[in-house]
């Protein structure tokens, strides 16, 4: 039976627990009309120590949901002589700037209630939050370790640092609580990789086993998130052997059916707070209005909706789109736009984005311009408005940004997606319906890294000397390595005590000792220590690359690192208005051949537009086969547009944009590409190349696996270069004008082992090389600082490319970081689970596809063949071409 469980309407309860301490009722009742929805169990669950994956709406009271229960056991405590100078409580988040505002958010609660003890005639001594992370600066270190926090407030790499130090762990040792907030956008990565080992870590060092409480708007799949939370447990027969330095415990290997996952009680009132939400195009047609009507229009429209309200939010896809729209509001209208607008993302200053928060909370800006920064939880007051241009490409995303408005209790989010091409209109409209229906995209988390595991083997090693076996089965208990092979643990081993030898003349020795006989391991030398604390967390360090033509060495420009990583040999890519194509890369430098006629093949934004979901992709693929059955029936236009208004939430310029879309498809192919039926058009450009263009939907990562294997064939096939142009709504392969057999290249795909193929095909790309600097980094092969100094990214990158070259010249490609860095890029950065089903649906025939040869190419393959050109041609003539393309198809369907 299951220990992971929902909360079910009998647990609900709308008064505070009976044994709170009165002092904390009378606080709470005067402060709050009531309990919000999260609270209803959430107070009742965490006081009886339960576990709990808390899914709420942001403003709806969460953070209190998880905190109100540990205040009134803290204030209990000291109302009863037992509170002492130690840590009860640990709070993480991904973010700096929402511990911040969580220790903020925590000082009036602590102070009232204190105050509200003392009117009662209680003494009760304070309670104390402090927040540990990077910034924390030396004397409020030192200050921590004297009187430490009763409630600590870090980030996963803090931690990470804490349960090693030797002084201040002693503090972590009757932990009680251990609360994961935004847990949703750390599961589904490295960080969240390296907490869950944390916790695990904490659990195995603590006298208690902490109530662990996490926290989030939007959560998918919910079931896995509470596994990942709450980690498995198995029964040990642990033995305390008494050795000359330490007592070390003892245990044999468990097998992994006796893990169970730890018992976890959802929450999940996501739903209770319902979203005013709907996708509205500024323009009648999308296709034959001018680019500079569009643009006014959508001016038009953002300022419309933002003098509508008091504060708006506006969510762009990139960086340079949150300055463009910041820069077109101030141009357009200067009367209404100076101190009150202000634009919000990762490349401005810090203090530039404090101001714009700080301007926010006091409500003193009418809007903010955003890519990604202000999507999770961070104070910015009330805000009753978001809009969203084009699509955030994940319903969860979707949620969370709309969820920034609306945030006192009772109040509606409020959202408006707004699109300006029919590929955006389409996803929006599906995205939209979803969001209103709580069906959310699911998240992959990450499993087996075996870099994080070196690091935190590494960290175990510091802290004492471990018995193999018992550590063995400590690292499983967390979800990420549940599935950990023995084999793999013990090359992990093997690398970090040093038995692979030919490494120490890369300046790479042993972190570890390891004894075979005595079954046991330990740290090697006190630097050992310092290694780890210096080196430690996953996020690595990236900088620009500059750009030389070859030859004469001229500088063009520079690119970010993963912009770079997409980059094969032959591509073609725009910088500074001109286009080049990619040579190779050394070191900090790419270098390239001018190639002034040329198409891009990789567009500028590649590197900063999110990929679109799978699960997305797929709901856009009912969507368009639903459309297309009511065609074949022979449903008339306006019925059509009435069944997709009545069933979506949009406006009737985006429903007849999305309906006219699919029909001119279904007119000029007869059939209409969707996620179980594909279509391949063969078409030569101007440029007299072959391309070879898939309809597909299933987002980008998945794509990129599954053109970088159909690639690699067709390479080995013709011996030359194979161009790609990857986008979330299909794929093209670009080929010398020489005749390709698509029903043998798709059979061969369906026959093939998708990750041998791919593995061969990223073997030797700039992707691979980037990729494996940062496993070794993380895996401390690489010492981005040691001895106070630190490597630049430029010296770690000629390091890993000569560790790379050393490790597979002596022990091949199945050294665990370079296994690793396979493992990070299918499962990671492309999606090989989800390229496997449709190369299986194909092999079985669940999925099908369509053979075109093309002298027009179809409407649905019209974004893609421009998406490279956006950076080379003028707006204005992009357009132009697209409408060039849509005329000929209107031909084709009138003759």
């Amino acid at each position: 039976m299951s220990k992971i469980k929902f909360a079910d309407e009998e647990q609900a309860s709308e008064t505070l627990p009976d044994d709170f301490e009165p002092y904390v009722k009378e606080w709470f009742n005067d402060k709050f009309p009531g309990l919000s929805a999260p609270q209803r169990y959430s107070f009742d669950l965490i006081n009886s120590h339960e576990n709990s994956l808390i899914c709420a709406p942001t403003g709806s009271g969460k953070t209190l949901s998880a905190f109100l229960s540990i205040l009134n056991d803290l204030y209990r405590k000291g109302d009863e002589g037992e509170l002492e100078d130690k840590v009860y409580a640990i709070y993480v988040s991904p973010l700096k700037a929402l511990n911040n505002d969580i220790q903020r958010n925590l000082q009036d609660p602590l102070a009232e209630i204190k105050k509200t003890a003392e009117e009662n005639g209680r003494e009760v001594p304070e309670v104390r939050s402090a927040v540990r992370t990077g910034d924390t600066t030396d004397a409020e270190k030192s200050k921590m370790l004297d009187t430490p926090p009763h409630i600590l407030i870090t980030t996963p790499e803090s931690l990470g640092i804490l349960i090693n130090s030797p002084k201040f762990k002693e503090h972590l040792r009757d932990v009680e609580y251990m609360i994961t907030d935004e847990i949703h956008s750390l599961s589904e990565n490295k960080r969240g990789v390296h907490l869950s080992m944390s916790m695990e870590r904490l659990e195995d060092m603590a006298n208690t086993s902490p109530t662990r409480i996490g926290l989030s708007a939007t959560q998918a799949p919910i079931d896995e998130i509470a596994k990942f939370l709450v980690g498995y447990e198995a029964e040990e027969d642990i033995e305390v052997e008494e050795t000359e330095y330490e007592d070390i415990e003892t245990a044999e290997a468990v097998s992994d059916e006796e893990y169970e996952s730890r018992g976890c009680t959802i929450v999940d009132v996501a739903a209770s707070k319902e979203i005013d939400l709907e996708t509205v195009s500024p323009v009648e047609d999308l296709i034959h209005t001018p680019p500079d009507e569009i643009q006014e229009a959508l001016y038009d429209k953002l300022h419309n909706l933002i003098q509508d309200h008091e504060t708006t939010i506006i969510f762009t896809n990139t960086r340079s789109a949150t300055e463009r729209i910041v820069n077109g509001l101030k141009g357009r209208f200067e009367d209404h736009y100076d101190e009150n607008i202000g634009a919000h993302h990762s490349s401005m200053s810090r203090e530039v984005r404090l101001d714009v928060e700080e301007k926010l909370k006091k409500g003193e800006m009418k809007v903010a311009v955003t890519s990604t920064s202000l999507e999770l939880g961070v104070d910015i007051g009330t805000v009753d408005l978001v809009l969203q241009l084009g699509s955030p490409k994940g319903v969860a995303r979707g949620i969370q940004r709309i969820g920034r408005s609306g945030h006192k209790i009772g109040e509606k989010a409020k959202g408006k997606m707004i699109v300006t091409d029919r590929d955006d209109a389409m996803e929006c409209s599906v995205l939209t319906k979803c969001a209103k229906e709580d069906e959310l995209d699911k998240i992959q988390i990450p499993t087996q890294a075996l870099d994080v595991l070196s690091q935190h083997m590494v960290g175990m090693a510091c802290n004492h000397r471990w018995d193999i076996d018992h550590a063995y089965n400590v690292i499983r208990k967390s979800y990420c390595y549940k599935g950990l092979d023995r084999e793999d643990f013990e090359a992990v081993m093997k690398y970090l005590g040093g038995e692979y030898e030919e490494l120490e003349d890369q300046n790479v020795y042993r972190k570890i000792w390891v004894d075979r006989e005595e079954n046991r391991f330990g740290r090697s030398g006190k630097m050992t220590r310092v290694i780890y604390m210096t080196n430690i967390g996953t996020i690595p360090d990236e900088t620009g690359y500059d750009v030389k033509t070859r030859g004469e060495g001229k500088f063009v420009g520079s690119l970010d690192e993963e912009f770079l990583d997409r980059l094969t040999k032959g591509d073609i890519f725009t910088l500074g208005g001109k286009t080049y194509q990619f040579s190779y890369a050394k070191g900090m430098k790419v270098f390239v051949d001018p190639k002034p006629n040329r198409s891009p093949t990789v567009p500028s934004w590649y590197s900063e537009r999110l990929p679109l979901s799978y699960d997305l992709g797929l709901k856009i693929g009912k969507f368009r086969q639903q459309v297309a059955q009511q065609l074949e029936m022979g449903a008339g236009d306006d019925d059509i547009v009435e069944w997709i208004m009545h069933n979506y939430y949009l406006d009737e310029n985006t429903a007849r944009a999305i309906f006219g879309y699919i029909k001119e498809q279904y007119q000029f192919t007869g059939e209409v590409s969707s996620h179980e039926e594909i279509t391949v058009e063969k078409y030569i450009d101007d440029d007299n190349r072959q391309n070879l263009i898939f309809q597909t939907i299933y987002g980008r990562r998945a794509h990129d696996a599954i053109a970088r294997i159909l690639a690699n064939m067709l390479q080995k096939k013709f011996g030359s270069n194979i161009g790609m142009v990857i986008d979330d709504n299909g794929f093209i392969l670009v080929t010398p004008r020489r005749p390709v057999d698509i029903d043998q290249l798709l059979e061969d795909l369906a026959e093939c082992n998708p990750e041998e193929e791919l593995k061969e095909a990223v073997k030797k790309t700039e992707l691979m090389k980037r990729r494996f600097r940062h496993v070794a980094g993380r895996s401390l092969m690489i010492l981005r600082n040691y001895a106070g100094n630190s490597k630049t990214v430029g010296q770690q990158q000629m390091k890993g490319h000569f560790l790379l070259s050393t490790i597979r010249n002596e022990y091949g490609e199945d050294f665990p970081m370079v296994k690793e860095t396979y493992r990070e890029i299918m499962e990671d950065a492309m999606d090989i689970k989800h390229a496997k089903e449709v190369i299986e649906g194909l092999g079985s025939g669940e999925i099908t596809y369509g053979l075109r040869e093309a002298d027009v190419p179809s409407p649905f393959s019209h974004n893609l063949l421009l998406q490279g050109s956006t950076d080379v041609i003028k707006m204005e003539d992009r357009k132009e071409r697209l409408q060039q393309m849509h005329q000929q198809v209107m031909d084709r369907i009138e003759d």
